[in-house]
């Protein structure tokens, strides 16, 4: 299996998502609602952390916030815990714990950046999506416009143009946007919509301008920028080209893979191969 990035006993949401990134919240915010069908059945945010977005998911009947970190689901349930539709789950995106083509819409962002296998993941989310569902996928952009310039002046060694992912530090990637189109090709989705996101990621600009003229300056040619893509986020809408869709509980075992759990107040049980994954406090530890 792929290594993962855990942010378990992290300060993410201190530490990370400060006024210094509110224009990059706002921003991502509006390309999320932009791309995101409002309403559903049954939504999953991967990689949903402390529950940043979650506000965005008004529209749909059951939402899933699925992290790998515990703690980071810890403080998702302190923000959203009062809302019955929705569930927290640990688990591994390599190994969802959810039911083939039950899942309505996915939204994973801030995510991509740490995967080690891509392809992989995309595989599996592809799985647990609906036919006719969508995903709302975000990844870094090898090929932004700080990054050509500085490897011009020959400030960096490394190309922004070759398509290879290039791993800066370990577990942190940057993609080029022709590789990652051709990855989402080969494993069966159909790309919809695109958009760039973060044009104003610029020190000077962030502290010169307040943060809510930014984001609405950003949303105003988020579409037009995917043209040439030169932001550091780019954000994808993609649709499975299967037509796989399936009812019933959302739970899958994350070990053999059966579809028929049993779902009690302290555990979730797979008959099949006695696996048992425990519900500590409501959340649903599917982590191995």
């Amino acid at each position: 299996m792929p290594h993962v990035c855990d942010y378990e006993g992290s300060d993410y949401q201190q530490a990370f998502w400060t006024e210094e990134r509110q224009y990059e919240n706002l921003a991502e915010r509006r390309a999320v609602q932009k791309l995101l069908p409002p309403t559903g059945e049954v939504l999953v945010e991967i990689g949903a952390g402390f529950g940043r977005l979650a506000d965005l998911y008004d529209g749909y009947k059951q939402v899933i916030l699925l992290d790998y970190a515990e703690s980071m689901l810890r403080q998702a349930q302190e923000r959203w815990g009062h809302d019955s539709r929705f569930r927290f789950v640990q688990g591994d995106v390599y190994r969802l714990p959810l039911r083939s083509g039950r899942i309505d819409a996915v939204v994973m962002v801030r995510v991509m950046h740490h995967l080690q296998n891509v392809p992989a993941a995309l595989q599996e989310i592809n799985r647990v999506t609906r036919g006719e569902g969508h995903a709302v996928l975000e990844y870094a952009n090898k090929r932004n416009l700080k990054a050509i310039g500085r490897y011009l002046v020959r400030q960096q060694v490394w190309s922004p143009f070759d398509e290879r992912p290039y791993e800066f530090v370990p577990l942190n990637f940057d993609f080029h946007p022709g590789w990652m189109t051709q990855q989402l090709q080969q494993n069966a989705w159909r790309i919809e919509r695109e958009l760039s996101v973060s044009h104003f990621r610029w020190p000077l600009l962030k502290r010169t301008f307040p943060p809510t003229w930014l984001a609405w300056a950003d949303d105003k040619i988020q579409g037009v920028g995917a043209l040439w893509k030169l932001t550091p986020s780019l954000f994808t809408l993609a649709t499975p080209t299967h037509t796989l869709r399936s009812e019933g509980s959302v739970f899958r075992c994350p070990v053999c893979g059966n579809e028929s759990l049993i779902e009690g107040e302290e555990d979730v049980r797979c008959p099949q191969c006695n696996a048992v994954w425990p519900i500590e406090n409501g959340i649903y530890k599917f982590r191995s």
